[in-house]
């Protein structure tokens, strides 16, 4: 076998020893890999695994910390939030050059297209746009406390320190200085709203980031946790909301991040999705648009890190040379929500 990423001879004799129930994987594939941490199937006889490790080269600090996924998933495999089995985690680095995890594989798709979507019938993409934001709902009303996360993160002054995180990714992975950049930076500080009471936040929210059952449209799983924490409930909204695409929206459609499965016949347009997040959790949104903002901003800096990969030859996959132009459209996209009263 040879997977970047991988050492197949190192993965198998720790399996050995760490999950010998699994058995000796007989191939290991890339699942997904490019913009975020890399995912593998791992395939033994006796049952399939889903290997997550971070990306190649470029790596922000804390950014992709491997622990901090396995600890969440672990946390949340009681409660009502679906997630994959909780299977091993690999702090060595010598194993495969990186900490990395192993959890159960669900059988479901991480759908980004339409066409990955199918064909199916209205009410059946509206229940799933509804679903969506009922597990969304489900993630905040975690008593996380409970569920053993009480030291995850300070919920206290979450976004001002979100705006000084993503502010210093930015300075760390920016290829080019923009204005328009600067200027949303002292409008988003000067309008960062009233501490909110703090929950789980996923950090990265949105469809492809859940795993589908196609058949019947339910949400089997959560994915991609590494960037959870305790903090404001209503930036994973905006976050979701940025990264929805309403019909019609064709500036929209030119930013290559999340896919065009919310145009489909029956989703619910953002606004929809929104009032019944409300609905479902009875949380104020009179703020959002500052939520959508601090998303696209968040977004633009997300972008521009997988752009700075790109152009150093780190990156896995196809599709990613004209990324670093959807950079300045979030960044006016940002302004355009604060600009509304």
């Amino acid at each position: 076998m040879t997977v970047p990423g991988i050492d197949p001879p190192r993965l198998v004799e720790w399996m050995g020893r760490n999950v010998p129930d699994a058995g000796e994987p007989q191939s290991v594939s890339l699942i997904s890999g490019g913009r975020s941490n890399l995912t593998y199937l791992v395939e033994s006889r006796e049952r399939r695994l889903v290997l997550r490790r971070p990306p190649l080269g470029h790596v922000l600090p804390t950014a992709h910390d491997m622990r901090r996924e396995w600890r969440v998933i672990s946390a949340l495999a009681p409660t009502p939030v679906p997630v994959p089995e909780p299977v091993a985690f690999c702090g060595d680095e010598d194993v495969i050059g990186a900490p990395f995890y192993l959890m159960g594989y669900v059988d479901g798709a991480a759908v980004r297209t339409r066409e990955q979507l199918g064909d199916p019938p209205p009410e059946q993409a509206r229940r799933l746009s509804e679903r969506l934001a009922e597990v969304l709902a489900a993630i905040h009303a975690v008593d996380y406390r409970e569920v053993g996360l009480g030291d995850f993160g300070r919920p206290e002054g979450y976004m001002a320190r979100q705006l000084d995180r993503w502010c210093q990714q930015w300075e760390r992975s920016k290829t080019a200085d923009l204005p328009e950049y600067d200027r949303l930076v002292d409008r988003l500080r000067a309008r960062l709203p009233a501490e909110a009471a703090g929950t789980l936040v996923h950090g990265d929210y949105r469809l492809d980031n859940t795993l589908i059952r196609l058949g019947d449209m339910d949400i089997r799983a959560v994915v991609d946790w590494e960037m959870s924490t305790l903090g404001d409930p209503l930036a994973d909204l905006g976050l979701t909301l940025t990264y929805w695409h309403d019909r019609g929206d064709e500036e929209r459609a030119g930013i290559p991040v999340a896919g065009d499965v919310t145009v489909a016949p029956g989703f619910m347009n953002a606004a929809e999705f929104a009032r019944h997040y409300t609905k479902v959790s009875g949380r104020d949104i009179s703020d959002l648009g500052f939520y959508v903002a601090f998303g696209n901003f968040k977004l633009a800096v997300i972008v521009e890190g997988i752009h700075a990969r790109f152009r150093q030859g780190k990156t896995v996959g196809e599709g990613f040379d004209h990324i670093g132009s959807a950079v300045p459209t979030l960044i006016s996209r940002a302004h355009r929500m604060l600009d509304q009263p």
